[in-house]
């Protein structure tokens, strides 16, 4: 072989190590490309959604949300620190079983008894909405339900529920956790709810007027900080403790098995002055909620609605729905929003399918 031929020879080699490095880092780049694009899915930041079924904001129940996702309602964002579950509720929507309130939330698949419960649900959340409009004298105005315990049998009563309330005026809002007898006899239509604040106020305190909010809460929580709740049921005590940095950690019992509120004299004064008058005057069984299968819910249970305070001044905000136009509600804060950033179950070998309670409320 002579120099002329060499020559071509060693191009011609040259020119297809480069084409082939080139092409290697183009497909590279590719693949990264694609591992960015990546959809990062609300089962891939929070394992255990295969026991839960999820309730959107429309009324639908989409089954276990694993690998799915959906803009409107349910979806994953990011921050400076990492990956959320972002579960999103506006004021008016599509609602599921019998509330009055649209929701963005788990509903655990299995039933426990409280009598003889081993079953503990944690979170780690922050609210980043509430709605912006709502009348001030009504408890559920400007509100967001972020955990629950429910009842699955007889009235489907709620033992817990967790809110998180801030006004408009306001730069803080609070935390408070809500017991709901369990109506005895078959009319529930007494039913009431306790509250007992964690950080902040309470439910009972209200505006004077539909514009007219009360102080700023005192060691409140602002939209966007993270806290923590853990609830635990266990041989028929409900056991909650509540942690946020910076703030005091809170914990609280309740027996779930023997009532406290069996007769009108056993009433709060809480309860006096806010359900008795609108005819919410109901005693509890004696045994609570023993007996009743209970489940666990978590997410965006929007307690703000554009129902009139005529209705119910306790639970009807009168608030801005746009008929119902998601959308619109979105773009003027007609909403709630919580993101997750962690959560955990652990469940009793007792427990059993709640695939009952579901189908008579889808």
């Amino acid at each position: 072989m002579n120099k002329k031929t060499i020559a071509p020879l060693a191009s011609f080699l040259l020119l297809s190590v480069f084409i082939t490095l080139n092409s290697c880092k183009n497909e590279a780049k590719e693949t990264k490309k694609k591992e960015i694009q990546k959809t990062v899915y609300a089962s891939d930041v929070i394992p255990f959604f295969d026991n839960f079924k999820l309730i959107l904001g429309d009324g639908s129940n989409v089954g276990k949300p694993i690998n799915f996702e959906n803009q409107a309602f349910f979806y994953t964002a990011s921050d400076d620190h990492g990956d959320w579950v972002v579960f999103k509720a506006p004021n008016g929507g599509d609602t599921h079983g019998t509330s009055n309130n649209t929701r963005t939330e788990l509903g655990q698949t299995k039933k426990w008894y409280p009598k003889t419960a081993n079953d503990k649900l944690t979170a780690t959340l922050k609210v980043m909405n509430v709605s912006a409009t709502g009348d001030a004298r009504v408890a559920a105005s400007h509100s967001v339900v972020v955990g629950q315990i429910h009842s699955a049998d007889g009235h489907e009563n709620e033992p817990l529920k967790i809110f998180y309330k801030k006004s408009p005026s306001h730069t803080k809002g609070s935390v408070f956790w809500h017991y709901e007898i369990n109506t005895a006899g078959d009319d529930n239509s007494g039913r009431w709810d306790y509250s007992t604040a964690v950080w902040g106020d309470d439910f009972s305190v209200l505006g004077d007027s539909p514009s007219t909010y009360p102080e700023e809460p005192k060691d409140g929580i602002a939209l966007g900080e993270v806290f923590s709740y853990e609830i635990e049921v266990k041989d028929g005590i409900m056991n909650l403790k509540f942690m946020s940095e910076g703030h005091p950690t809170k914990t609280f019992t309740k027996n779930l098995i023997a009532s406290e509120y069996t007769t009108t004299a056993d009433m709060p004064e809480q309860t006096q002055k806010l359900f008795v008058p609108i005819g919410q005057d109901g005693v509890e069984r004696k045994n609570a909620y023993a007996g009743e299968g209970c489940f666990f819910k978590l997410g965006s249970y929007n307690q703000t609605n554009g129902k009139s305070p005529e209705i119910n001044i306790n639970w009807c905000s009168g608030a801005e729905t746009h008929g119902g136009d998601v959308k619109k509600q979105y773009e003027d804060g007609n909403y709630a929003e919580v993101w997750f950033k962690t959560g955990s179950i652990s469940i009793s070998q007792k427990a059993v399918s709640n695939e009952g309670y579901f189908i008579k409320n889808d």
